[in-house]
């Protein structure tokens, strides 16, 4: 546990089940989060712990999210910022935007997705450039052009195997079990058999690792690895 987070994350939503389940899932995907139920907090919040991005729900108790991200401009800046909302009307995504926002994902959503997002904006607004690319060994997978090369050459994937590869390569050396690859690529409330995530395994593999060294490992019983062979 002693590697450095990611970034550093305020996250406001009224939602306590929302907002455990989201603070959850971040951490685990490797962020530091500070989880608070509505806009005066935040605002506090983000003067103390000065966050690298917000989540921030639309629908509170007390400001709406767009008094706070206006707070938050006045006295934080360029702090970026994703709203996350039930609300999916044009007027509102352009009003949210229009006030700064960065991103606007709209409930229900995917974890992997608002993941996916949230690391999109970060390094969009820490300057970063060329294209954003996930690499690991002679694999690259760019989220931009939805293209996956390994060792140079161009691999055609179908939209899930790309989604469950991008997902693997989110978390490089870390076990994955069937439940959560399930949870991220097909949606936390998918009720379908497990034996799906094996297909697509089995799919991956004739795809893209089909060369030496063999980079998708399983774990009996376990789950399944992104890592290079040990010998």
């Amino acid at each position: 546990m002693g590697d450095m987070p990611e970034a550093n994350l305020l996250v406001v939503e009224d939602d306590p089940n929302i907002l455990e389940l989201l603070s959850a899932s971040l951490r685990f995907a490797g962020f530091e989060v500070k989880a608070v139920g509505d806009g005066a907090t935040a605002l506090d919040a983000a003067a103390k712990a000065r966050p690298d991005l917000v989540v921030l729900d639309v629908m509170l108790p007390d400001l709406d999210g767009f008094e706070v991200i206006k707070q938050l401009r006045q006295d934080r800046g360029r702090v970026p910022v994703v709203f996350l909302t039930a609300r999916d009307a044009t007027d509102d995504k352009i009003r949210g935007l229009t006030l700064g926002g960065d991103d606007y994902v709209t409930k229900p959503f995917s974890l992997e997705e608002l993941t996916a997002r949230i690391r999109a904006v970060l390094r969009r607004t820490s300057g970063e450039t060329g294209s954003p690319k996930l690499t690991f060994a002679d694999l690259e997978l760019d989220e931009e052009t939805h293209e996956v090369r390994r060792a140079g050459n161009l691999v055609q994937l179908s939209p899930t195997e790309f989604k469950l590869l991008r997902y693997l390569m989110l978390n490089p050396n870390r076990v994955l079990s069937k439940a959560q690859i399930l949870d991220h690529v097909w949606n936390y409330d998918f009720r379908g058999d497990d034996n799906i995530v094996e297909s697509y395994i089995s799919y991956l593999r004739r795809k893209v690792d089909n060369v030496s060294p063999r980079l998708i490992q399983t774990l009996r019983g376990v789950g399944y690895v992104l890592r290079k062979p040990t010998s």
